[in-house]
């Protein structure tokens, strides 16, 4: 018989909290001073933490500042692999993103303020080492996204169909993030409207005539 998980313990939670307390306080030097010009050593004395303690959380200013982006992709990959057998691809893609958003916004506000996180992708955007690697880690999420509706859909790596869904969808989520970000303020709720509505217009767009 399987154990059924209890809460976290003090362990975990003080854990959670010092790396919490990195994230907010790197954020908020970024946003204050730069991301190039903001150091591990003024993040962890931020923080009131040591170097050390930095480094036992996160590997580097750009792992750092990434982290919550990584925990919203995180749990719409988790969203992806949930979907049952029987759905499009496409619909089981559109469902999880919407799924994952599900909580979302209490799950960022319970490490920093929304408004930081809206201007941390702004800045993400700005800063061409962090946008090459914010890029790079997308990359890698669409290579597993194409690997996981090849597996559901039974079909051999060479198969194209996946990657050419997985670009297409990816493409609208870059689209509705920035709207996101530079028109809706950080809107949650406008974001998921926007994202579902853009993602119903990928068939129509690809299959019909525009002029007609």
């Amino acid at each position: 018989m399987q154990a059924i998980e209890g809460p976290p313990g003090l362990r975990e939670r003080k854990k959670r909290r010092t790396r919490d307390a990195l994230i907010r306080s790197a954020l908020e030097l970024f946003s204050l001073k730069g991301y190039e010009g903001t150091t591990v050593d003024e993040i962890a004395a931020a923080a009131d933490v040591s170097q050390r303690t930095f480094f036992r959380y996160f590997t580097n200013k750009e792992e750092v500042a990434l982290s919550v982006q990584d925990m919203a992709e995180s749990r719409f990959l988790a969203a992806v692999l949930e979907r049952p057998a029987d759905e499009s691809p496409l619909t089981a893609l559109r469902t999880a993103v919407l799924a994952s958003w599900d909580g979302i916004e209490e799950a960022i506000e319970a490490v920093v303020p929304l408004e930081l996180h809206v201007r941390t992708y702004g800045m993400i955007q700005e800063t061409p080492q962090l946008l090459a690697a914010h890029l790079r880690r997308q990359a890698e999420l669409e290579d597993r996204l194409a690997a996981e509706i090849a597996r559901r859909e039974g079909l051999p790596a060479q198969d194209p169909r996946p990657r050419i869904l997985v670009a297409a969808f990816s493409g609208v989520m870059r689209e509705t993030s920035k709207l996101w970000a530079d028109v809706a303020g950080g809107d949650m709720a406008e974001l998921r409207g926007t994202t579902a509505a853009y993602l119903d217009q990928i068939g129509p767009a690809l299959a019909e005539n525009w002029r007609s």
